[in-house]
């Protein structure tokens, strides 16, 4: 099961009191304090894990709590600190306080972590307080709590290429063409409901991944048709890929609907690299000079089917990426 929203509650482990204690022995029976120091409480990582794909995990639980830290003890031996709570998350997660709404962290790269609640620090004994002049104090500190709080997580799948179009305009088919991916696959609309990704072999042993997003429809940035939740999916991937069934009346109209979606989502959406693929020629006899417009973005005509153009298709698309590449580099 593909879930790609979790909300979860992470408490961080309280940390531990010091000690109040005396040195007490046969020859000493008047020591000074030896009261140790509490263990830190302990924190709550996110870790991104590359074999991972999916929230489905913090589906089923929401509580995340770690231990406190042990509280210090004569002798000035200190508290041992509890051990941290990993929890593993997909790359390119992102992390918000739920209250605020506020990022905590973009989660990108395998192996990144992040301290989403970070563990109370131990208290002082009263070791830590003896002075010249105060050499037997009776102070110490209790454990200070660890952070408590909501967060929510989102994920943003991470491709080169995504796959935009309307509901039907052929992204399931061409994706199964181009990759391994076996996406469902159906003659009605809205039979992706969930994003799915693929590795294109390209040349010289180079590849690259697409992401077959659910179709949209007008008014998705504005949440219809699930549009938020799929659009989040287009804003990590570094070049798009209009899909726009030949068959449709108005090619034009449907790519500037399409285009105007993504702008009104994400300015920055509309700025990608993108090329326009017009699908399904398999389907006409010929390919009508209404159905092609004017435009600054490349344009292609291919048929997933038939398997037209799909060489001239993946040249196109790494080019793309290279392009954004270029586009990602610090100026």
């Amino acid at each position: 099961m593909f879930i790609d929203y979790a909300k979860i509650h992470v408490t961080a482990g309280q940390g531990g009191s010091g000690c109040l204690s005396f040195h007490r022995e046969k020859f000493a029976p008047k020591g000074g304090p030896d009261g140790g120091d509490g263990g830190a409480g302990g924190s709550i990582i996110l870790k991104a894990n590359r074999h991972l794909h999916t929230l489905q995990d913090y589906s089923y639980r929401r509580e995340y709590k770690a231990k406190r830290g042990q509280h210090g003890m004569g002798s000035n031996k200190h508290g041992k600190s509890a051990k941290n709570i990993i929890l593993q998350v997909p790359p390119g997660t992102t992390v918000k306080d739920a209250e605020s709404g506020q990022i905590i962290a973009d989660i990108v790269e395998d192996g990144q972590e992040v301290v989403v609640a970070r563990g109370g620090r131990g208290g002082r004994g009263n070791a830590r307080f003896a002075t010249p002049t105060h050499r037997s104090p009776r102070e110490w500190e209790v454990g200070q709590p660890g952070e408590d709080r909501w967060i929510e997580l989102e994920l943003k799948l991470i491709a080169d290429i995504g796959l935009v179009g309307l509901p039907n305009a052929g992204k399931s088919t061409l994706l199964s063409r181009i990759s391994a991916a076996k996406p469902k696959i159906a003659a009605y609309p809205f039979t992706t409901l969930i994003p799915n990704l693929g590795i294109v072999e390209y040349r010289n042993y180079a590849s690259f991944v697409v992401a077959d997003i659910p179709g949209l429809i007008e008014g998705a940035h504005e949440g219809k048709g699930l549009g938020h939740q799929f659009l989040r999916h287009i804003e990590r991937t570094r070049a798009l890929a209009y899909l726009i069934d030949i068959n449709e009346d108005n090619p034009e109209r449907v790519y500037h609907t399409l285009r105007n979606e993504l702008h009104d989502y994400s300015p920055i959406l509309a700025k990608k690299p993108a090329l326009i693929v017009l699908t399904k020629i398999d389907t006409v006899l010929d390919v009508e000079d209404d159905k092609l417009f004017a435009t600054d973005l490349p344009m292609l005509t291919i048929s997933s089917v038939r398997g037209d153009h799909l060489d001239e298709l993946k040249d196109k698309f790494f080019a793309l990426i290279k392009e954004a590449q270029v586009l990602e580099e610090p100026q």
